[in-house]
């Protein structure tokens, strides 16, 4: 499998560490129910069968953190962006949906 970074261009995998499911989000310790909350962020995750938004680190290279949408079955790559950007627009995301 080929990863292309978004700074470095296409590259073997073994210049890449995966780091899981990039959907999972750190709860908020202020809500009702954070602690279930919490356990749930910490040991439960999904196993998909298809398309899923992974985090990568580009360890033998860059060092960028990025976000990888692949499909696990295939392990075709549709689509890699930077982390931070994917972040930032998480964050207006939610502030624009905020109550």
């Amino acid at each position: 499998m080929r990863i292309s970074c978004p700074h470095c261009g296409e590259r073997g995998l073994a210049e890449f560490t995966y780091l899981g499911d990039a959907s999972v989000t750190r709860p908020d310790p202020g809500l009702p129910g954070a602690a279930d909350a919490f356990y749930a962020f910490a040991y439960e995750r999904r196993n998909v069968a298809g398309l899923m938004q992974e985090l990568w680190y580009h360890q033998a290279g860059c060092h960028a953190w990025i976000v990888v949408s692949r499909d696990t079955r295939t392990h075709e790559i549709f689509n890699v962006r930077l982390a931070q950007d994917v972040a930032l627009e998480r964050s207006k995301s939610s502030v624009s949906h905020a109550p």
